[in-house]
């Protein structure tokens, strides 16, 4: 399959070579607003609740590191303004990279000694976040996105 072009002999099902044909230019899109739209509420959360004053001595118990307040407000920005400018495609690999430091950080630092599943507070869900902005990074904003309206990518 190359620029929606669907070979048809290939399908299982090639009544549906149409709809795939009209959806798949927009399904990489959809993908990266979906995903900037799913932790944009996270951001939001912790911005409106204020959490990222409980959240610093979270960080500072569990990483030890200077300035936990600092590293709290990253996470904030991490999980709302680079999330936004995923949803839009707007600085979206420099985002993408941002959200690759944030969960690599989660997944180092707060779950891999629970171990692998997500339902023992494990890496699992972290590590499909993290591959899926590992792919984003690499693609770019893509079709639809203010990156491309305005011609230039980071």
């Amino acid at each position: 399959m190359t620029q929606g072009t669907v070979d048809r002999s290939r399908l299982i099902f090639p009544g549906l070579a149409g709809l795939y044909e009209t959806f798949s230019p927009a399904s990489y899109s959809f993908m990266r607003f979906a995903a900037g739209a799913v932790l944009l509420p996270h951001g939001i959360q912790k911005l409106m609740n204020f959490s990222w004053i409980t959240l610093a001595p979270y960080i500072d118990k569990v990483m030890g590191v200077p300035y936990p307040m600092g590293w709290a407000y990253l996470a904030v920005f991490a999980e709302s303004v680079c999330a936004f400018c995923l949803m839009i495609g707007l600085f979206t690999r420099l985002a993408a990279l941002i959200l690759l430091i944030h969960m690599g950080v989660i997944i180092v630092w707060f779950q891999w000694h629970f171990g692998y599943f997500w339902t023992n507070k494990g890496i699992e869900y972290a590590l499909l976040w993290w591959l899926l902005f590992l792919a984003i990074f690499f693609r770019g904003g893509g079709r639809y996105s203010v990156d491309r309206l305005i011609g230039k990518e980071f």
